[in-house]
Formats: structure tokens, C-alpha cells, sequence
């Protein structure tokens, strides 16, 4: 196999500390904080529930493919999930839905 010269990045925090010091990026990751923490909170329900993305689709009745779009596309603005959708994967996971606002 040739050598490509390809050395991936480590994401550790180190990386997180270096990148965030640069100009504009800790402004557009703190504007993103409230996407991510809704996807941590459904990404730590499912594991703490011991479920893979298959199970949790079993569980509400869908595909794999549509738990991982539901999964990802918190990270995207192209689509937001309803809150129904949101509650039958807090159900699926063992849980119960609270949005607050502070």
C-alpha cells in the first residue's frame, strides 16, 4: 500500500482548546451548544439503555437509515425532528421528554 502522507488529527482536548481560540470559531460552536446538548442527551439515552440505532427503530416502528438521519440531523438545518418524533425516541429509550426553557 502506498504511503498517502495522510495523519489524521487527533480530536482530543487539546484540538478542542487550539480551535476554539481561533477567531469566530468559539462564537459559532457556543451557537451551536443547544443542538449539541440535544444530541448528547439522545445519544446517552440510547446508551444508557443499552440500545442500538436498530433497536430504538424497532422500537418505534422505522428504519435504521431514519433513526441515523434523526440522529444527525441535529447537526444540520436542513431538517428539524418534531416533537413527536423527539418524544416516540425518548419512549423508545426508557425515557420521558422535558423541554425547559431558562
Amino acid at each position: 500500500m502506498a504511503n498517502t502522507g495522510y495523519k489524521p488529527v487527533p480530536h482530543d482536548a487539546v484540538f478542542k482548546k487550539a480551535l476554539l481560540a481561533k477567531p469566530g470559531v468559539k462564537k459559532a460552536y457556543d451557537a451551536l451548544e443547544e443542538e449539541y446538548a440535544t444530541l448528547h442527551a439522545m445519544l446517552d439515552a440510547r446508551l444508557a439503555a443499552g440500545l442500538t440505532q436498530a433497536d430504538v427503530a424497532a422500537r418505534m416502528g422505522t428504519t435504521v437509515s431514519a433513526i441515523s438521519r434523526l440522529e444527525s440531523s441535529l447537526r444540520s438545518e436542513k431538517h428539524s425532528p418534531s416533537f413527536a418524533t423527539l418524544r416516540k425516541y425518548a419512549q423508545a429509550c426508557g425515557k420521558k421528554l422535558v423541554v425547559r426553557m431558562v
